[in-house]
Formats: C-alpha cells, sequence, structure tokens
C-alpha cells in the first residue's frame, strides 16, 4: 500500500547539491529497545507521537534489529550516488557500500565502502583504508545522516527534543498542524529545525521543512515531500525530493533533489563485526 504526497508547487534547486552534500539531519542517541511512558509536554509533543503510531515507534524499529537497503541520491544536473546501506538500530552502527558516487568523495574512482562500528568511522578505498581528514569529516556526515533520515520519524520521541505547535494551514484542501521541532544544544550552538506539516486525516507528515546548520542552511530550508511505502508492518518514506524554500514553504519551478530506497528488507541477521575494519 502506498500513499502519494505532492503538496506545494515547485522552486529553485537546493544549495546542498550546489555544496555537494547529502540531505542533513541531527544525530542524537541510539533507538532504545524499551519506551518510557510518554507524558506529553504540549500539544505539538502529542502529535508527534500520534504520528509515530502511523508510521510505527522506535520499539517497533528496533525489533527489526537491522535493515538493508538501496539508497540513491540524484540531482536535477544528473549526478547520482548509488549506496547499499547496511544499519544496526541498537547503537546505530552504520555501513555504506557506494557503486556510484558523483555527488560524494567523486574524486575516488571505483567502489568505496564507508562504516561506523559504534565507536569508530572509516572509509576503505580500493582495499586500503584512507584517513584523509576532509573525506573523514564526509565519512561522519554520510554514517549519521543516512542512519537519521532512516530513523528520523522514530527518533522524533528521543529524550533532548523541544515540540512546539505552531497552528492549522491548508493546502489544496488538506488541513495540516504545524509542529517546530528543536533539539538541544549543551554548548548553545545553533542546531537544525524541523517544521513538521501533519495530516490532520492520515496524522502522518506529508511535508517538512528543515535546517542544515552545518552547512549555513539557516535563514532559508529546506522543503522536504514524502511518499510513503509499507513494508513488514511499517510506513517507510522511500521517496523523498526537496529543494530550497521559504518559512512558508514556497517553492519555486525549479528542479528538485530525488531520493529514492528501494529493496528495503529487516532482520537481515547483521552482525555488529560487519562494521568493523577488515
Amino acid at each position: 500500500m502506498k500513499y502519494h504526497f505532492l503538496i506545494v508547487p515547485v522552486l529553485a534547486v537546493s544549495i546542498l547539491s550546489c555544496k555537494n552534500t547529502p540531505e542533513k539531519a541531527s544525530y542524537s542517541e541510539p533507538l532504545q529497545t524499551t519506551a518510557p511512558e510518554i507524558v506529553f509536554k504540549n500539544k505539538g509533543h502529542e502529535l508527534v507521537y500520534e504520528m509515530t503510531q502511523k508510521t510505527g515507534d522506535y520499539n517497533a524499529l528496533a525489533a527489526k534489529k537491522d535493515v538493508v537497503y538501496t539508497y540513491t541520491y540524484e540531482t536535477p544536473d544528473g549526478k547520482k550516488d548509488v549506496s547499499t546501506e547496511k544499519y544496526i538500530f541498537n547503537g546505530e552502527l552504520s555501513y555504506g557500500q557506494y557503486q556510484q558516487h558523483e555527488r560524494t568523495l567523486p574524486q575516488l574512482e571505483g567502489t568505496i565502502e564507508q562504516g561506523y562500528n559504534g565507536s569508530e568511522f572509516w572509509l576503505k578505498h580500493q582495499g586500503a583504508y584512507l584517513e584523509d581528514e576532509a573525506f573523514m569529516k564526509r565519512v561522519v556526515f554520510n554514517r549519521k545522516t543516512n542512519f537519521y533520515w532512516f530513523a528520523m520519524f522514530q527518533k522524533l520521541l528521543d529524550p533532548g527534543l523541544h515540540y512546539e505547535y505552531l497552528h492549522e494551514a491548508v493546502i489544496n484542501t488538506k488541513k495540516y498542524d504545524l509542529v517546530k521541532v528543536t533539539f538541544e544544544s549543551e554548548d548553545d550552538s545553533p542546531k537544525d529545525i524541523y517544521l513538521l506539516y501533519i495530516n490532520q486525516n492520515t496524522k502522518l507528515v506529508d511535508q517538512f521543512l528543515f535546517t542544515v546548520v552545518d552547512f549555513n542552511v539557516v535563514e532559508n530550508p529546506m522543503l522536504m515531500q514524502l511518499e510513503y511505502e509499507e513494508i513488514d508492518g511499517m510506513l517507510i518514506p522511500t521517496k523523498r525530493q526537496y529543494k530550497k524554500s521559504t518559512w512558508d514553504a514556497q517553492v519555486s519551478d525549479e528542479p528538485w533533489i530525488n531520493v529514492t530506497w528501494s529493496n528495503i528488507t529487516f532482520n537481515n541477521h547483521l552482525t555488529a563485526e560487519e562494521f568493523n575494519k577488515k
């Protein structure tokens, strides 16, 4: 069963493509395996909780142990990343084998591998491990970000998040509740912001605005639109398109960046050793 959403008119090419960066999201603690009793902070928090009851919450995701899928990221200029992604949810272990990487470390020819084993990030190319600082910064970004995007809706109930209900909105006759989600900052440094458009009928996030503080995408956010697919009892946003926007979700008619998750399988019996250097 698929749920299709196209909410607003189209806008300018994402600066992420100009900066050669992938999707970005804030990183937080690993998924828990037991759910604490929910005490709602406010209406926004309650709406996010109701959303996770539709998509599947973090307990449902953690119960699946691991996931393997194909990640395809394509920019309007036709350049593409294609990777096989593997995650273990307990500890947020992350691995990516890039068969095509025209947007990620394109200067390295042939297949590259990236990994995070819970304590160490690594990059492998042509049988050798690379330690280049600029390369490793990108690896850290990719491994954290790709995992977070996959588990984002479940992780929106993580500790340390703040929720603010803003107002209702009507887009193409559909009614939405707008909820702003922000992250705690221990050192008062800026953190990313998500503005969720929660469909009052389906309880799902049809689209959301987000910042990318690490790449100075703050004043003008990105607008992400989603299509969901039911896989093994969970609703997964397997198709995404995004581009630069305004805080009123106004976009131009310029092309979108497209991201697709395909061939998703859970419970693959992955082991933690598979995420270590070999």
